[in-house]
């Protein structure tokens, strides 16, 4: 067997699913795209253990830990996206970015905004504020 066949498919079921991960916003095709890499690298470890005739078939023992962990990665990342498609009502992973924790630092207390604001806009302040108080009356 030549070991050119199982590289080149391996090489594009790789790249198919680098495409996946990199192009897609939903949570479980993106999974998807990620257990289409690990397929591509177990084709590779099994080729390589085939056309170098290892005794002790390392790259298809290797192969099934690596097939393990994905199944253990899958049920993980199925269970959150669950998680957070109850939460959200998507699985959208754009959207997942507001579910990040802001740091304390970011946001600035009402005190420093009052003290950045320049003596201008200090003075106009109570007459915007009585202006907005006539309209609403």
């Amino acid at each position: 067997m030549h070991l050119a066949y199982p590289a080149v498919l391996a090489v594009l079921l790789f790249c198919t699913g680098l495409y996946g991960v990199l192009a897609r916003r939903n949570a479980i095709l993106v999974l998807m795209s990620v257990e289409l890499m690990l397929n591509a690298v177990n084709l590779n470890l099994v080729a390589f253990d085939v056309w170098l005739r290892d005794a002790l078939h390392a790259g298809q023992a290797l192969t099934l830990f690596t097939i393990a962990i994905a199944a253990a990665e899958i049920g993980i990342g199925l269970a959150i996206v669950l998680a957070v498609y109850r939460n959200r009502g998507s699985s959208d992973v754009d959207r997942l970015r507001d579910t990040a924790e802001t740091d304390d630092a970011e946001t600035l207390p009402d005190d420093a905004d009052a003290a950045r604001d320049s003596p201008a806009d200090q003075a106009t302040a109570p007459a915007g504020k009585a202006k907005k108080a006539e309209a609403t009356a």
